[in-house]
């Protein structure tokens, strides 16, 4: 037997034996809503750092977090996390000690937590999936054990603070795996499928309760989740839930929430896991379009087959036009009014 694999095997065994034996207990996590209506928020404590101050559609100035819970019914927040981030605090950089905080005030608001583990010190999309810089030059096994060992930390961090996140995805929009060049899944799926399992069992090793997800951008793409899936699967990955983003524009919208359905569908049928939206938005100037798109995935989601649709999550709707660089699919305006956009969340 190779190193790596039997290194592997004491891995994935050490995971189980921890699940089912020091882990914290089912019951020890917030008790997940039964649909979740959420909002990324990772950009609200750079935000506030920066004098932003949000007001409620009828001009009053409150904390963002109480609005988006008393005025648009959110029950849950995602919060990301990178491993040794930019000191840039006004850009959203969350280490875990960041993460945790956030993750705390949300919790002690009544809401659920997902965090969203980016396995890079700066952003992870299907363009670029950057090693931390620290983990570089590490072998394979290094790296699975880096993954391992931080994945256990950022939950402990998180448990310090009295949080034990409801999910927690591995890896962000890991379209073309995770880690590169390692973990690149269209050079090598099973290095991809090991690193999924390892940050998994880590999860599970401090909360049992915990469900992990696997996150893919472009959520109409029926043959890039085959693919992407289907091979993890197939090459022994082991997580709970399957995370699409979907971002579509004003006049495409009702076609690419139909042909995410359709292919939510079809991966519930192939694979028997749940569906969790994890990200959407749509420019902030189109906020009718966005209300009705909000409503139609909502309703969509909720009715899948099984109730095996778990939620959907509205990315950095507290971003005002132009955020950050440029971002404008936030649901504020200038003025720090919100547009009517969330008002889809509303039943």
């Amino acid at each position: 037997m190779k190193r790596e694999t039997f290194v592997w095997l004491l891995t994935a065994l050490l995971g189980l034996t921890l699940a089912f034996g020091n882990a914290v207990t089912p019951g020890d996590a917030n008790a997940a809503p039964a649909f979740a209506k959420g909002a990324d928020i990772s950009w609200v404590p750079g935000m506030e750092a920066q004098g932003y101050k949000w007001k409620d559609k009828n001009g009053v100035q409150r904390d963002i977090i109480d609005i988006l819970k008393q005025d648009y019914q959110i029950n849950s927040v995602r919060i990301r996390v990178f491993v040794n981030p930019s000191n840039d605090y006004g850009n959203g950089y969350m280490n875990k000690e960041r993460a945790a905080d956030l993750a705390l005030r949300a919790k002690n608001a009544g809401l659920s937590v997902m965090l969203t583990l980016h396995y890079s010190d700066s952003w992870a999309d299907p363009g670029k999936q950057t090693k931390p810089a620290a983990w570089r030059n590490y072998t394979f096994q290094q790296l699975m054990d880096a993954v391992w060992n931080w994945t256990r930390d950022v939950m402990t961090t998180m448990q310090s603070r009295g949080v034990t996140p409801d999910w927690v995805q591995i890896g962000n929009e890991t379209n073309n795996g995770m880690l590169w060049e390692d973990g690149k899944a269209s050079v090598n799926m099973r290095n991809y499928a090991w690193l999924i399992n390892t940050g998994n069992n880590a999860v599970k090793s401090i909360s049992s309760s915990t469900k992990t997800i696997v996150h893919l951008s472009n959520g109409y793409d029926n043959s890039l989740y085959v693919w992407n899936i289907g091979g993890l699967i197939s090459n022994g990955a082991t997580f709970d839930i399957i995370g699409m983003s979907l971002y579509p524009s004003a006049s495409d919208w009702q076609t690419k929430v139909n042909q995410t359905i359709s292919n939510a569908n079809d991966l519930i049928s192939r694979y028997g896991k749940s569906i969790m939206i994890s990200e959407i938005g749509m420019d902030y100037n189109q906020p009718a379009a966005a209300k009705s798109f909000i409503t139609d995935i909502k309703t969509k989601i909720r009715n899948l087959p099984g109730g095996k649709g778990l939620g959907v999550f509205y990315w950095e709707p507290q971003a005002t036009p132009g955020y950050n660089g440029g971002y404008n699919k936030g649901a504020w305006q200038s003025d720090m009014k919100p547009t009517i956009a969330l008002e889809g969340f509303l039943n």
